[in-house]
């Protein structure tokens, strides 16, 4: 049975994401909108298609740079055109039960370390994806050089 989760009541969601997904990994996934339309293939095969790691890599770096622009601009810091995230997700499987872990390598030129780091804390803390895994995954953030 799954277990219910009690969340604090929310007027209105910001954005609600339509998806319909057929075939599991090895099927397809269409948003409600037409924008998003994938074929899906499992990890390590040479099937043509993303897999969900790969999408939940995109999104999550996708956030997380978002979340660290905001970051910036309440501390009046320019954030640099070229700032990049490479995104790692594992799948793991440890006795038959699987399991995500990741690290966010973050490239933020032009930038003292410190500040770098700062950013990267606020984003760890309103990004909602890292939010959502904080204490779920094992995550490493990492600034990292251009």
């Amino acid at each position: 049975m799954l277990k219910e989760i009690n969340l604090p009541q929310v007027e209105s969601a910001y954005y609600t994401a339509h998806t319909h997904t057929t075939g599991g990994r090895d099927g397809a996934s269409r948003s409600s909108d037409g924008r998003l339309d994938i074929k899906l293939s499992t990890p390590g095969t040479s099937d043509s298609g993303t897999n969900p790691e790969q999408l939940f890599a995109a999104g999550w770096s996708a956030c997380f740079m978002g979340a660290m622009k905001i970051a910036a601009g309440k501390r009046k810091i320019r954030f640099p055109a070229g700032a990049a995230i490479d995104t790692e997700v594992d799948l793991c499987n440890t006795d038959g039960s699987f399991f995500l872990q990741a690290r966010l390598n973050v490239s933020l030129p032009g930038l003292a370390h410190e500040v770098g780091q700062d950013l990267m804390e606020a984003a760890s803390q309103t990004c909602p994806y890292s939010k959502a895994t904080h204490g779920n995954i094992d995550v490493t953030y990492k600034l990292v050089e251009a």
